[in-house]
């Protein structure tokens, strides 16, 4: 059984993102501090997965978080899985689609709203949809 509704090979994904996606979305890869187009970006809608499109945050989730990378205090119920990581001798919530298993970012438990959680996500993991 897959684990995953959307399921690709690596040529397949590769021939969908581009070269930078991929190597966020399916390598774990993460963008420099401060250079995604979703870092201040504050309009009314939706933040979908760039992989598969599910819509993951809302905008009125978003805050700037000063951290270099869009952060969120939530995410739209059952739209993210969280993984164990110790990778690079840390030990993080790492996020990821729960529809196609990109890789998003990680979570945090430092988020200045009442949720108390800081999800911080690659620009490159995700696309937009504006309301209206």
């Amino acid at each position: 059984m897959n684990k995953y509704k959307i399921e690709k090979t690596d040529a397949e994904w590769k021939e969908q993102l581009s070269d930078e996606q991929y190597w966020v979305l399916r390598n774990k890869g993460t963008e420099r501090p401060h250079t995604g187009k979703f870092n201040l970006h504050f309009e009314n809608g939706t933040y979908t997965c760039a992989g598969c499109h599910q819509p993951l945050f809302e905008s009125n989730s978003k805050f700037d978080a000063h951290c270099g990378w869009p952060s969120f205090d939530d995410s739209i119920k059952g739209t993210v899985d969280y993984v164990l990581d110790k990778s690079h001798g840390m030990v993080r919530t790492e996020i990821v689609c729960s529809n196609c298993g990109g890789h998003l970012g990680h979570v945090f438990n430092d988020g200045p709203t009442e949720t108390g959680t800081r999800f911080c996500v690659n620009s490159l993991s995700i696309d937009f949809k504006k309301n209206g």
